[in-house]
């Protein structure tokens, strides 16, 4: 019988989605940390050789991928002005095909939910 996908396996399912996203998108990779609550799970740079902090966050569906804790982000946002990089951020969320309640099981269908990857000002308010 199948083991639900852990944690850290969902994770990885998300980053790797990210991932060819970047890929596709012309991104270099200088370096990848794919350890839960690291942060970022990406350090990319751009053709301009502009340095991006990329964060992967994955929620179980129906959560909304797309929110995150606003507090946390700005402490965040802080080390990559210090850094000289900017912040993207991309939330995915993934769901059982068989229902909401169910368990994701690997080699099995999953519903995705991914709006691309979102771009944070890292500027002082």
């Amino acid at each position: 019988m199948n083991k639900p996908l852990t944690e850290q396996e969902l994770h990885n399912l998300a980053m790797n989605h990210v991932g060819k996203d970047l890929e596709q998108r012309g991104f270099e990779f200088i370096a990848i940390n794919s350890k839960l609550k690291k942060h970022p799970q990406f350090v990319c740079m751009d053709k301009t050789k502009q340095y991006f902090f990329v964060i992967v966050r994955a929620v179980i569906l129906p959560d909304n991928p797309n929110n995150y804790d606003v507090v946390w982000m700005e402490s965040f946002k802080k080390h990559a002005r210090e850094n000289d990089a900017k912040v993207l951020y991309a939330g995915v969320g993934i769901g059982s095909a068989k229902g909401e309640k169910e368990p994701i099981y690997l080699n099995e269908e999953y519903l995705l939910e991914y709006n691309g990857i979102q771009v944070l000002e890292t500027n002082l308010n």
